[in-house]
């Protein structure tokens, strides 16, 4: 098998994994048994399981973040289209959190918190760099500086929700609160500054 073929079979065996068990409770054994390798075969293309998870995440999070950017509804006004972008941005996070990692990695590992503020701070990298890329989104330094405003506040209310969250309709709830009582100002603060 050549490079890319044992890579992607690992990634794809640890994305099942990771979907029905978890993260936390998914072993590197486990990963190479799915993916027909041997153990040693993993730590030639990834660190270790976590380098795994965080290869996963960016592949999904590099695709999702251009396919948000680029579908804007044309007859949305800046403040629409900012405050729809924020939210489907925070539902790709949700779903990060959800599918990839697991509430009980998150909960209970001690360095999750430093893994997920890393992650974070790629998604907002990306986030900015799309904007970039857009010819009707590049203004001025400011505007840029107000846009990573918004996307650091947003960010920093939505990761907290799987830290605070019980339930997942505790995390629908908040999302409902964040969406209608929060984002309207930051939005509007990031726009009108």
């Amino acid at each position: 098998m050549e490079a890319e073929k044992i890579k992607d079979s690992i990634k794809r065996a640890a994305q099942e994994l990771f979907r029905k068990f978890g993260y936390h409770k998914t072993s590197v054994n486990e990963i190479a048994k799915r993916a027909r390798i041997a153990k040693a075969t993993i730590y030639k293309y990834f660190n270790s399981k976590e380098a795994v998870l965080h290869t996963l995440l960016m592949d999904y999070i590099r695709v999702s973040v251009d396919d948000l950017i680029l579908t804007q509804t044309p007859e949305m006004d800046e403040e629409a289209y900012l405050a729809n972008l924020i939210m489907k941005t925070c539902r790709l996070s949700y779903t990060v959190c959800n599918e990839f990692i697991g509430w009980d990695f998150i909960r209970e590992s001690a360095n999750s918190q430093e893994f997920l503020k890393n992650l974070s701070n790629e998604l907002e990298e990306m986030l900015l760099a799309s904007f970039t890329r857009l010819t009707e989104i590049r203004k001025s330094e400011n505007y840029h500086r107000r846009l990573r405003f918004l996307i650091k506040c947003s960010k920093s209310i939505v990761f907290s929700f799987a830290f605070t969250s019980v339930s997942d309709s505790d995390v629908r709830k908040n999302f409902v609160s964040f969406q209608k009582e929060i984002l309207p100002y930051l939005v509007k603060a990031a726009i009108t500054i």
